[in-house]
């Protein structure tokens, strides 16, 4: 989860005299995968780990824990706290977060306590009208939020770190501080029982079965490009599942903790979505930022090449990527389908891309990625740029509801958390999120891992094979051998 923000220092601002605001008590700086280890094994509990540093996107670390309030959503169903309600996901989650304010600058990083939790790709469907050919095979949430009254953040540029308190869900002031002192000594109290340092992750091999084999997959994309050849699409996003038995002996954050250290990434999380699933996403991908003053950004990435195995073939790899049409036309494509998603939203001129085509290097590839940046109309606010912009177009197509439709005509399972979005959304109307790509969705018996890509005119068959499994193969070596 882009968990930071880009400046050089974080600064915030002081309490408005006669209320609470936010408690905030700086504490020792250390490993935050080994603070977090006290909850790693609780059903709602989320680390948002910055693993690496990418253009500033790779800065504070966040541990939200114990929520005082549980969203949740499962095919038409929506719950809080375990009881039905009224509403789609997108108005229960605005709802419940409209019940708790914060004034913007009052935490010393971005996230001042909040919501934090997933998006499922099939909640489009609450979206506009599309298809539902697929079960729910895996039986997980499409949605599943907690609403963190207290977060521990990590700054790991300054090697600072603090607990934030805010007290909620009380309403009156002074038992709002009250609250909030209480549970920022509780919190203290079971991060200084943590392990200074974590030992290596266990080793755990799965056996890994793929949905599609290397023909059925290229046959899928060959049907796509029938598709753009007759006009009906530019691109579509296209992917393919592996699945494996749940490793005994092995813990999901065992499992996370080898994956980030395979594979950093500055949108890594490890979210406990409930009893039935944990992710473990190590996602290089932002989907959307929202300052608390409306400014948006989004960073489609679109182009793919592996890591060189030499200084001089990693440099001619990116290079090539860089120079690609294939690449470039995929990504461009991409940029406008985000630049009119977003501009649904923002304030009139005030969209424009300071970045396209840029090359980014990560553990194991080279990705393209566009930067779009606007400023959301007042009187808007997070969840309204959820519902402008969800599912991210990158892992959609373009025009993006045909591209839908023939993802799930195409599609061998529906997606669930892949290609959704992990996202935290502040009290004060802040939000980062990320695009849920190379992530391990972990239930009690089984472990998916899935990737693809974007299928334009002059793709080819073979290739898409090959870049798909470029991308799933750190995730793969997570739960294999090296």
């Amino acid at each position: 989860m882009q968990h930071c923000a880009a400046d050089s220092t974080i600064q915030h601002s002081a309490p408005s005299p006669g209320r609470f605001d936010l408690l905030v008590r700086e504490i020792p700086f250390r490993d935050p995968l080994a603070a977090f280890a006290p909850w790693a094994g609780e059903p709602t509990a989320a680390l948002l780990h910055s693993a690496a540093e990418a253009g500033g996107r790779g800065r504070v670390t966040y541990l939200a824990v114990e929520p005082f309030r549980i969203i949740e959503a499962f095919d038409d169903a929506v719950t809080v706290d375990g009881g039905p309600v009224a509403g789609d996901p997108f108005t229960v989650l605005e709802r419940e977060l409209a019940a708790f304010r914060l004034p913007p600058g009052v935490a010393p990083v971005p996230f001042a306590t909040g919501a934090v939790g997933f998006l499922g790709y099939e909640l489009g469907r609450t979206l506009e009208r599309l298809p539902a050919r697929h079960g729910n095979d895996l039986g997980i949430p499409d949605m599943a939020f907690g609403l963190y009254d207290v977060a521990i953040a990590f700054d790991m540029v300054e090697r600072r770190a603090w607990i934030l308190s805010s007290g909620f869900p009380e309403r009156d002031p002074a038992a709002r501080q009250a609250r909030a002192e209480r549970r920022a000594d509780a919190v203290a109290a079971r991060v200084a029982q943590a392990p200074d340092e974590l030992p290596p992750p266990p080793r755990a091999v799965a056996s890994w079965r793929p949905e599609l084999s290397r023909e059925e997959y290229m046959a899928r994309v060959a049907r796509i490009l029938e598709y753009i050849r007759a006009g009906d699409i530019f691109q579509a996003n296209f992917t393919g599942r592996m699945l494996a038995p749940r490793p005994q002996g092995v813990s999901a954050y065992d499992i996370f903790r080898r994956l980030t250290a395979l594979s950093p990434a500055p949108f890594a999380a490890y979210l406990g979505c409930g009893e039935r699933l944990t992710l473990a996403s190590v996602s290089p991908e932002r989907f959307l930022k929202l300052d608390a003053d409306g400014r948006i950004e989004t960073r489609p990435i679109k182009g793919t090449r592996p890591r060189g195995a030499t200084p001089e073939e990693d440099a001619a790899l990116a290079r090539d990527l860089h120079a690609s049409v294939k690449d470039r036309a995929e990504n461009l494509m991409i940029t406008d389908l985000l630049r009119n998603d977003i501009g649904r939203v923002c304030a009139i001129g005030s969209v424009r891309v300071p970045a396209l085509c840029e090359v980014e290097t990560f553990a194991s590839v080279h990705h393209l990625v566009s930067v779009i940046e606007g400023r959301l109309r007042p009187g808007l606010g997070p969840i309204d740029l959820l519902r402008a912009t969800f599912p991210g177009g990158s892992i959609t197509g373009a025009p993006k509801i045909r591209a839908m439709e023939i993802i799930d005509e195409l599609e061998e399972a529906r997606r669930g958390p892949y290609c959704g979005s992990v996202a935290w959304i502040g009290f004060d109307g802040a939000m980062d999120s990320s695009i849920v790509i190379r992530t391990l969705a972990l239930t009690h018996e089984a472990v998916v891992a899935q990737a693809g890509g974007g299928i334009v005119a002059d793709s080819d068959p073979g290739k898409e094979h090959d870049e798909m499994m470029v991308k799933i193969r750190p995730l793969l070596r997570a739960l294999g051998e090296d």
